[in-house]
């Protein structure tokens, strides 16, 4: 069958990535998680000191970027490829709280999106390719023959980050996650550069009451059906 390309994006803990491996996995497509790239780059910040008390040094970060090396690297063991930056996986890292807090900044800096949408537009060249954040269908890939935007209630999405974060052992509180959660959306909903928003032909999918299975099992055999039209 014809190979297309598959953008979902949409709101933070919305259950993108997990869709997406899914998908990818069934399809036998290449997945790639762009919110791991923007934590890379958040992580990168936070370490190299650019990032104080919700204060970013951009102009310091700017002049660095070419000094940051972003790698999907494919872990057989897990399924999916973890995101490794100058060569260290830091896929674990990226997912804690305090990169949480900090990425939203960090994804309005022009010169950062710039440099990421040129990195996952040549990743999705041949095809064959789901690809999840906030601007997919949008801004990297406004030609892709399926647009999933996915939604649900910010509560349950922040009951769903909360029970991740507490599975890795983070020493978190739910409100602290729902405050979070709703910062996230206005940041990025209402950014100058590439705000999240849902593609004129995207398929909106509120997931807020289905379980992981039902979700997939809709989306998989939509994905089908799209598919199946461009041969």
């Amino acid at each position: 069958m014809k190979k297309i390309t598959i953008a979902i994006d949409g709101f933070s803990s919305t259950g993108k990535s997990t869709l997406a491996k899914q998908l990818a996995k069934k399809l036998h497509y290449i997945y790639v998680d762009t919110g791991a790239m923007y934590r890379a780059v958040t992580l990168f910040a936070m370490r190299s000191g650019f990032i104080e008390e919700d204060k970013i040094d951009e102009d310091s970060l700017i002049k660095t970027l070419d000094d940051i090396d972003l790698k999907f690297v494919f872990n057989s063991n897990l399924g999916f490829a973890e995101m490794y930056l100058n060569g260290e996986n830091v896929e674990k890292e990226i997912r804690t709280m305090s990169v949480s807090k900090n990425v939203s900044q960090i994804s309005v800096i022009a010169a950062v999106r710039e440099k990421l949408v040129a990195m996952q537009q040549a990743m999705g060249v041949d095809k064959g390719i789901v690809m999840d954040g906030r601007d997919i269908g949008t801004v990297v890939f406004p030609d892709a023959e399926l647009k999933i935007f996915m939604t649900a209630s910010p509560e349950k999405r922040a009951v769903r980050r909360y029970k991740e974060l507490l599975d890795r052992g983070e020493d978190i509180v739910y409100a602290d996650i729902l405050e979070n959660v709703q910062k996230r959306d206005h940041i990025d909903s209402n950014r100058a550069i590439s705000p999240l928003k849902r593609a004129e032909d995207a398929i909106e999918f509120d997931n807020s009451d289905l379980g992981l299975e039902d979700q997939f099992q809709r989306m998989y055999e939509h994905s089908l059906r799209v598919i199946e039209s461009q041969a």
